[in-house]
């Protein structure tokens, strides 16, 4: 079997950037689908893969931990940032030809399964709604009421845990992504912290003690505003605090002086990224995106969490496909606490995918069909082609 055409599609999400697609065609009738990298990246990214693919054209595509490395070993120059996101999306395609070669799911290939489901956490609760209410047909942010609703709304659907962000209800409701970025210096002010206190207050007394909150406060906070908000969160007992730092000595900082627990990772790839972090034992839970750094370094890096005792958390919040991609890792690997799962989505999210996800009772289903367990409707993915 040889590799004889890769291609990139990309699919209008709805307001985050396209959701990117790699295909890989074989010679024997099998192709592999991954969705990879950030859609802020759309011009980029495909054409990396482009480039990559020039050298694959013509190759066996069963072994793929040696082409990654190949591709890794080639491309030692620049091998990080945008370029690993693109080897993941070509690697991500090569382990579903795999798997369908072979007639199982690729969590099979490497000594999974270790579950049959996977806890999920509603993601982006009323994050994208703050700017996009009106096309998602959901009631506006005026209050901290409507955010307390929107708590409500995610236990009554079944989940038992969500994420939020920092959120400012209003006639013109907004995030702290795009409020103070760029004006605030990542400080953490002191009405910015008893905001903060104030909205996950709400959401805490609509849903109770049981149901699990998750705080992202991505990149928006330098050590001792994060420090500041962590503290003021302990009486609400978050399940954690999300933040990206690219310190590990910063991140033990904040994990040492305040007890809500903190995860971080999703902008790390590859182990040689996350071994310092793990050395200093900096992060409470590790996360982990499949779809940035492909599934073999994904599963690597759970692996070597396993051994510093920690768990992992799959990033994911783009298609159908992103989250196959991720029940897979999840089924391969021991040491999982919770996964990502966006529920606000674009309306054709179910139609550009042959399978969608089952969830019941806050759990996703470990999918069982060959490969990734779904595919790209490719006619379904030109109808929705993100046209920029």
């Amino acid at each position: 079997m040889k590799i004889t055409a890769i291609e990139n599609f990309l699919v209008d999400s709805g307001g985050r950037g396209p959701w990117l697609f790699c295909a890989i065609r074989t010679d024997a009738g099998i192709t592999g689908y991954g969705e990879y990298g950030q859609g802020a990246l759309y011009r980029g990214l495909p054409a990396l893969i482009e480039d990559l693919s020039r050298s694959l054209i013509g190759t066996d595509p069963l072994p793929v931990d040696k082409i990654f490395m190949d591709m890794y070993r080639h491309r030692r120059a620049e091998t990080g940032g945008a370029t690993a996101m693109a080897m993941a999306g070509i690697e991500l395609a090569l382990w579903d030809i795999k798997g369908k070669y072979h007639g199982v799911p690729v969590y099979s290939l490497v000594g999974g399964p270790f579950r049959e489901k996977q806890r999920v956490y509603w993601s982006h609760l009323a994050t994208y709604r703050t700017r996009r209410s009106a096309e998602m047909g959901t009631p506006p942010l005026r209050t901290m009421d409507d955010l307390a609703d929107c708590a409500r709304e995610a236990v009554d659907a079944g989940y038992t845990a969500f994420k939020t962000n920092i959120i400012f209800p209003g006639e013109n409701p907004s995030m702290i992504g795009n409020m103070f970025a760029g004006s605030n210096d990542q400080n953490a002010s002191t009405d910015l912290v008893r905001h903060t206190k104030r909205q996950i207050g709400a959401m805490r007394e609509a849903v109770g003690p049981d149901i699990d909150i998750l705080l992202d406060i991505n990149y928006n906070f330098k050590t001792e505003g994060a420090i500041a908000i962590g503290r003021a969160l302990e009486e609400y007992e978050l399940y954690w605090m999300e933040i990206d730092n690219q310190d590990p000595d910063a991140l033990l900082q904040l994990k040492m002086q305040q007890r809500t627990p903190i995860t971080t990772g999703e902008q790390l790839l590859g182990l040689r990224q996350y071994q310092p972090y793990f050395r200093k034992h900096a992060m409470d839970t590790v996360k982990v995106d499949v779809q940035w750094q492909g599934f073999s370094q994904a599963k690597k890096v759970a692996e070597l969490a396993e051994v510093y005792e920690m768990n992992i958390a799959p990033h994911n919040y783009n298609s159908h496909l992103s989250s196959f991609q991720s029940l897979n890792l999840t089924a391969a690997v021991s040491n999982v606490r919770i996964m990502e799962s966006d529920v606000d989505s674009a309306p054709w999210r179910d139609e550009i995918t042959t399978n969608v996800p089952e969830i019941k009772d806050g759990f996703m289903t470990i999918p069982t069909a060959p490969g990734w367990g779904t595919e790209l409707d490719e006619a379904a993915a030109k109808k929705y082609e993100f046209k920029g």
